[in-house]
């Protein structure tokens, strides 16, 4: 059901002008069928040497018109199934960026973005062939079967049934075996193939291993090996092509002699002229470029199912919140109980038995037995007080999360209320809950237990709106290769080249962008490769603070930065960040020590926090992760 919806509603939403094409193909063939059949006759009328040029002035004028005839409604077909084709393609590529739009936020961690944006604009590209290149012409050919069945009858009901049984094979047995083969072969290669990639591509990110270890002939060989099944399979699926178009061609000439012996037979019996032998040989030919292409056409189904499963599954994997029309979630959250980290335990009995502070009007937090923290919130007719989104702009509440096919949860029952203004650190190893919890917060996804708060109002709910309230700078932000002014100017389209010199005062790149002669309207090239990683992470950090949002997170802004400039740019991110919320996931400590608070994560719950005085002070863990981590934290 699914499939259809990539190809029913186009075909209602275009009905008259599908129903035209068709009609204009059936001309077009019906046209060329015509003048064949008329030139077959003025050819013979005239080497009958005619007594009155008038029995061959009709079959004259009959060839002229039907052969511009021919052109004009191939012309006119051809204009009509394109202006509906690109119709169809211009709505399934709006509805593809109606997909991909919302799930922009995580998109790039399931896949490699520009591998499957392009992937998905060529399964748009060949959804348009299915029309043009499958749809249109087999029915096209079923009409002609139908009327060339039908004429025959009138003449020979026998001789109409044998040919409908060589024309048969042609629109039905010949494109129903091919459609078979292909379907094993194409699902052989593609399985091949998407081994063979595998191994390229890991074999090219490792080739300085294979180099040093001396078995790079081996891989070669090896490879090559893998290749030639690949070419194999190929050259089978061309030869069952050529045997396939040989045997149309056999069935066309059988048809063309069955053609010359009926004529000839009804010449005989006196029920035919003579001069009509030729013209019911000739038509033969154009009609049956009707039929040759259909095997051709049902052979591509295989692929073009492979691109309607891929953009399926593109809605289907669509988060809830941020799914559209029939889009299914297909990320959820575990509902299994958590079970008591014993060995976590000692890391939160200090801090979870001090008092918290008050989480909104009414509410009030509270230790398990366990020695865990809970949120106790006051209800009015049964609805959880929501906390003051001046006081906490970021709320999460026994929040719990698991993505699809796995048993242990993300992020597991997990409470964090962050103070507006407050500058707060999470750390923890890969695979902690880290970027999870970012995704919870940013709306991308939506937790199975519990509630995210973002400015009183659940995260969620705010769709493309969180960059309003939420600016991100994260490990690799993307530069475009334009300007600076406009790169920056991505922050706020309508912000003004002054703003965007302040801007770049407050980053600290105003000396930089006074030494270029260009300015701000220098060009940044691809990926903002004329400047440093660090120059392109304060662009990016320009960027954020023509937003003006309430709450900034950052995301490993300083992976694969020196410690110096990795400094540096923390220093200015916190100097121009004084006003904001801040929440910094990072794997180090450098600079922890300017943090309000430092939440340490491990299988998505919260075992320490803090102030770096507090766990320096507390925790053991946290001390030994710092002094393992200040040689690098004192680099600068």
């Amino acid at each position: 059901m699914k499939r259809e919806q990539w190809f029913k509603p186009y075909i209602r939403a275009y009905y008259g002008r599908f129903a035209l094409t068709i009609l204009l193909g059936v001309l077009t063939v019906g046209m060329a069928g015509a003048l064949m059949f008329t030139s077959g006759m003025l050819i013979s009328k005239s080497a009958l040497r005619p007594e009155n040029i008038l029995m061959v002035y009709v079959p004259t004028v009959l060839v002229r018109t039907f052969g511009i005839g021919r052109a004009v409604s191939h012309y006119v077909e051809r204009l009509v199934g394109h202006d509906a084709i690109l119709r169809v393609l211009s709505d399934m590529r709006v509805r593809l960026y109606r997909v991909l739009e919302p799930q922009a936020l995580f998109l790039r961690s399931r896949y490699r973005t520009g591998d499957i944006l392009g992937t998905l604009a060529d399964d748009i590209e060949y959804l348009q062939n299915v029309y043009m290149r499958t749809v249109f012409p087999s029915i096209i050919a079923l009409v002609t079967y139908g009327i060339l069945i039908a004429a025959l009858g009138y003449f020979d009901g026998v001789f109409a049934a044998l040919m409908a049984l060589y024309m048969f094979v042609l629109i039905a047995i010949l494109p129903i075996v091919s459609l078979m083969i292909t379907r094993v072969k194409h699902r052989q290669m593609k399985q091949q193939r998407n081994g063979l990639y595998q191994r390229l591509t890991d074999a090219v990110l490792g080739l300085g291993d294979w180099v040093i270890s001396g078995r790079s002939q081996a891989f070669v060989d090896s490879y090559e090996e893998d290749e030639a099944r690949v070419a194999a399979i190929e050259r089978s699926i061309n030869t069952f092509s050529r045997w396939r178009m040989f045997t149309a061609q056999l069935v066309v000439g059988l048809m063309v002699v069955s053609m010359i012996y009926w004529a000839g037979g009804q010449y005989a019996d006196g029920r035919m002229p003579v001069y009509l032998i030729a013209a019911f040989v000739l038509v033969v030919i154009p009609l049956m470029d009707a039929f040759l292409p259909i095997s051709e056409a049902i052979e591509k189904i295989p692929q073009y199912q492979d691109s309607v499963e891929r953009l399926v599954r593109m809605e289907q994997e669509a988060p809830a919140s941020v799914s559209i029309g029939e889009s299914k979630q297909s990320i959820h959250g575990a509902t299994q109980d958590r079970s008591t980290d014993r060995g976590a335990q000692s890391h939160m009995d200090a801090l979870e038995r001090k008092e918290w502070a008050q989480a909104g009007s009414g509410s009030a937090y509270s230790i398990t037995e366990q020695g865990r923290m809970t949120v106790r919130l006051s209800t009015k007719d049964g609805v959880p007080a929501v906390p003051d989104a001046s006081t906490y702009p970021v709320y999460l509440e026994q929040v719990s999360f698991s993505y699809e096919g796995e048993a242990s949860k993300s992020v597991d029952g997990l409470t964090l209320q962050v103070e507006a203004g407050k500058k707060i650190a999470i750390i923890g190893r890969s695979g902690a809950g880290k970027s999870t919890l970012l995704k919870l917060i940013q709306g991308a996804i939506t937790p199975s237990q519990g509630r995210v708060l973002v400015q009183g109002k659940d995260a969620a709910s705010y769709g493309d709106d969180i960059s309003a309230v939420i600016g991100v700078l994260n490990q690799s932000p993307h530069l475009f290769d334009t300007t600076v002014s406009n790169n920056i100017r991505l922050g706020r389209l309508e912000a003004s080249d002054e703003e965007i010199r302040e801007a770049c005062e407050q980053v600290k790149l105003g000396a930089l962008m006074d030494s270029l002669p260009q300015g701000i309207d220098t060009p940044m090239h691809e990926a903002g490769q004329r400047f440093s990683g660090g120059e392109r992470q304060r662009v990016a950090l320009a960027r954020i603070l023509l937003q003006h949002t309430p709450i900034v997170i950052m995301d490993e802004p300083t992976v694969g930065l020196d410690p110096i400039t990795e400094r540096e740019l923390l220093r200015t991110v916190f100097d121009v960040m004084r006003e904001k919320t801040l929440i910094w996931i990072t794997h180090h400590l450098a600079s922890v020590e300017q943090m309000d608070e430092i939440i340490f994560m491990d299988e998505g719950r919260i075992i320490m926090r803090g102030s770096h005085a507090e766990l320096m002070e507390r925790e053991p863990r946290y001390r030994r992760l710092y002094e393992l981590d200040r040689p690098f934290t004192l680099g600068a």
